[in-house]
């Protein structure tokens, strides 16, 4: 049995990920920490990582990321392993996970969706084959209540584009003004927020007189929660290190 402490317990990923796990027999929530936790829980909660009586096997979290510290320091100093889901982490944030993953096991990723990452990867060979004579642009669409923008995904998917390019693209978020013609060697990203959309990603490469488009729509949260999950039945095994959605793949 493999018990998990659920961070960011009574938010909309938080019960997707107990909705799952209570259809699993092999695994178990053994607690919950969020700031507003529920009374009526089926399991005990706490409102951070400092209180008394957390234990479980791995953490999955899909909280807030002015949590992440604590939930890092909590895992190093316990032993135990944490998937972190939450995007929106600063440099310095991501800087500490690292250090911290000397001591215990961490996975991170900005998107749990195995299409996400796919396409991540054909972005990277389309980026290899069209070279500087294609335009990027990436676009990525949530719903109204998302509070970081652009999206993790959407600087994943960058990312993996720019390491392809070896880095010779800087990156211009959105675009405003009489002066706001598209410079060399960017991408653009755009971050459209609106309804309940779940997740749309789109990458452009426009070249002359034509455009690849790549793009991966998320119709439920669900795919986020299968991904975390496993993940941390990954890392519930797993010794100290950084691991990421190629690790799980």
């Amino acid at each position: 049995m493999i018990r998990i402490i659920l961070s960011g317990a009574n938010g909309a990923m938080g019960k997707n990920v107990q909705a799952l796990v209570a259809e699993q027999p092999d695994l178990v929530i053994s607690c919950g920490v969020d700031h507003h936790p529920d009374p009526e829980a089926k399991f005990p909660q706490f409102n951070s990582f400092e209180a008394a009586g957390i234990e479980g096997d791995v953490i999955i979290d899909f909280s807030h990321y002015s949590m992440v510290p604590s939930l890092v320091s909590f895992a190093a100093a316990a032993g135990t392993p944490a998937v972190i889901c939450t995007t929106g982490l600063s440099d310095e944030i991501i800087a500490d996970v690292e250090a911290k993953a000397s001591k215990v096991a961490l996975f991170r990723s900005g998107n749990m969706s195995l299409g996400i990452n796919l396409m991540i990867d054909l972005a990277r060979r389309a980026a290899e084959v069209l070279g500087e004579r294609y335009d990027i642009e990436i676009i990525e669409k949530h719903h109204n209540k998302k509070l970081d923008a652009p999206s993790g995904t959407a600087l994943m998917i960058a990312d993996g584009v720019n390491e392809a390019a070896d880095g010779r693209y800087d990156y211009q978020h959105g675009r405003h003004g009489k002066d706001a013609k598209r410079m060399p060697k960017e991408i653009g990203i755009h971050a459209v927020r609106g309804g309940t959309i779940v997740g749309e990603h789109q990458i452009l490469f426009a070249g002359t007189d034509e455009v690849l488009e790549i793009r991966h729509s998320a119709a439920s949260k669900k795919v986020f929660a299968e991904g975390a999950i496993k993940a941390a039945r990954f890392l519930a095994s797993a010794g100290p290190g950084l691991y990421s959605m190629k690790d799980i793949l």
